[in-house]
């Protein structure tokens, strides 16, 4: 007794493979991907910083360097519970 599959008829993934296959034959073959920065991105990358921004990241270093940085930290947890409540 020979037994033949159900066949294709009975497949449950043709109907999510249809769509893909005419998705890929509309699209134009030599079409990419782009890329647009916004101009304030552009200066972003550019790297500039204010002197009084870069002065106070400077010290910040130094105190973490020196290791006489510390931090208070039930400021620290009134900042996170702000924060995650939203306020």
């Amino acid at each position: 007794m020979k037994i033949n599959p159900l066949g294709p008829m009975n497949n449950p993934y043709n109907k999510q493979t249809a769509p893909q296959h005419a998705d890929k034959t509309e699209s134009p073959k030599n079409e990419r991907d782009k890329v647009e920065i916004s101009s304030t991105a552009k200066q972003m990358q550019q790297g500039e910083i204010d002197t009084a921004r870069q002065e106070k990241i400077d010290a910040l270093k130094q105190k973490v360097e020196s290791g006489t940085y510390q931090v208070d930290p039930k400021e620290a947890a009134k900042k996170f519970i702000d924060f995650w409540s939203g306020k």
